[in-house]
């Protein structure tokens, strides 16, 4: 009799990511002496709650099978009391599953941004450094189907274009190192999975706070849509996740190519060509400039982009526009000069 159905829906899941990894570490590792290189590392990132809980038994039970180290990690937030006992738990679980190394990392989560983006990349600084501590070759996350069209639903009340709506990317981080075996399962399967194996598991009560604005969407937001519109908002929302970072990714790449042709000789931009892009590809050039000039990313938002773009479409004499990063964009003579301040 095989596996039930969740437990074999978590383990394809894993077994597909981790034959990709197997695929990359041989083709990066063909060139090398003939001695053979160690096999790669991947850690599983695990909070103790269902999804990565049952990330990690499933990453547990497939790595041997290929002949791949199996890690893990957890994170201390300490936003809540107890929480380093409570990491000192998940890693003795994680250890019973077999894994190994494994680690937990206390982190301070700054203000920044708000608390849910401060605590992501105060998680992800942490994430970071156990994969380069440990020489990991990936980290696998345990976001779910929920969790893309959750962050589908944020990012376009965000208003902050296609690719606020492509989610999360199944692949991402520097060289790939972030792999998201999870995003075409829902999270009851995840669940079903751990209660079926007889896997404790963490609920974290932020989840269900209605302080945090994910956990309001979740308890409220997206149930009344289902509601309206029916069970499928989550499938479809997950789809509009894919399409729409399709789309994204053919239009970053344009604007990669269109660059070239919009600076002059000194690389300063032209007003005049940049005015002949169509305006999504425009606006791509733009945020490029604006990063490259000192921008950070996390910060320029749509109406950084769209009042610089102004000054190519609808210049009147305005002064110049401040953006964070204290970068400055400033029309000069028929140029865009986007510079520190």
């Amino acid at each position: 009799m095989g596996p039930h159905p969740a437990v074999a829906a978590i383990r394809l899941a894993v077994r597909r990511v981790l034959h990709d990894l197997l695929t990359e570490h041989h083709s990066a590792t063909a060139a090398l002496p003939h001695e053979p290189p160690p096999p790669p590392l991947v850690l599983v990132a695990c909070s103790g709650g269902a999804d990565s809980m049952a990330l990690a038994s499933a990453l547990a039970f497939e790595s041997p099978k290929l002949g791949i180290r199996a890690g893990g990690v957890t994170v201390d937030h300490g936003l809540q009391p107890g929480s380093d006992a409570r990491a000192a738990e998940v890693v003795q679980r994680l250890r019973e599953l077999g894994l190994d190394p494994v680690d937990s990392v206390a982190v301070t989560v700054g203000r920044t941004g708000g608390p849910e983006a401060a605590a992501r990349d105060a998680r992800y600084t942490a994430l970071d450094t156990a994969a380069e501590r440990h020489g990991a070759t990936a980290v696998l996350l345990g976001h779910t189907r929920d969790d893309q069209a959750e962050t589908v639903l944020l990012g376009l009340a965000r208003g902050s274009g296609i690719r606020s709506l492509s989610g999360m990317a199944a692949v991402s981080g520097a060289g790939g190192r972030y792999r998201r075996p999870f995003l075409e399962l829902d999270r009851q399967t995840a669940r079903k999975a751990c209660m079926v194996q007889s896997l404790p598991v963490w609920d974290d009560p932020h989840n269900a706070d209605p302080a945090y604005t994910r956990s309001r969407l979740r308890h409220e937001g997206l149930p009344a849509l289902e509601k309206a519109l029916g069970k499928g908002v989550v499938v479809a929302l997950a789809r509009t996740a894919q399409l729409s970072r399709d789309d994204a990714d053919a239009l970053d790449a344009w604007a990669g190519r269109a660059e070239a042709t919009v600076r002059d000789a000194t690389g300063v931009l032209e007003c005049a060509k940049l005015y002949a892009l169509p305006p999504a590809v425009r606006r791509r050039v733009l945020r490029r400039a604006a990063i490259a000039a000192g921008a950070p990313a996390g910060s320029l938002f749509a109406r950084h982009i769209e009042e610089v773009d102004r000054l190519i479409t609808g210049w009147r004499g305005q002064g110049a526009i401040n953006l964070p990063g204290k970068v400055v964009a400033q029309r000069q003579g028929g140029r865009l000069v986007i510079r520190q301040g």
